[in-house]
């Protein structure tokens, strides 16, 4: 059994959803494995990861508006050090994933035709964040 980690650091320009599939795939191609599982981990509470459809960009824009009406900024909340988007930020969090898992069969990772693996972005503002891969397999 082998293990690879590696950071990777996405740079973002606001909400939003950014894929970051090609990334993924390199960093499995490059471990030289065959069969294993990835686990990918966002290490912030404002920003999530998602498995979405990656072929019609209309499905990442209805979800944000899904999330905006589930979170909106105007809710009056208790929260609001960084903003008036902090709170929603971490509740679009909390309803959504910070770590996934996706197998790695015959050297390539187990995505579906149409998937792709994307930072969800829930503040206003740019940010860096940080994604922690870790593979596990022979």
């Amino acid at each position: 059994m082998r293990q690879m980690s590696r950071m990777l650091r996405i740079e973002t320009t606001g909400r939003g959803c950014y894929e970051f599939t090609p990334n993924i795939r390199d960093f499995a191609r490059d471990a030289g494995m065959t069969h294993g599982l990835l686990t990918i981990f966002c290490r912030h509470t404002s920003a999530s990861l998602l498995i979405q459809e990656n072929a019609d960009p209309t499905v990442l824009k209805d979800l944000e508006a899904v999330f905006e009406r589930l979170a909106p900024e105007e809710a009056n909340y208790a929260h609001d050090t960084e903003g008036a988007d902090d709170m929603p930020a971490h509740i679009r969090a909390a309803l959504t994933q910070t770590q996934l898992s996706i197998p790695l069969i015959g050297g390539a990772l187990a995505l579906g035709t149409w998937q792709g693996v994307f930072l969800f972005e829930h503040r206003r503002r740019p940010h860096r964040r940080d994604i922690a891969l870790h593979l596990i397999g022979e």
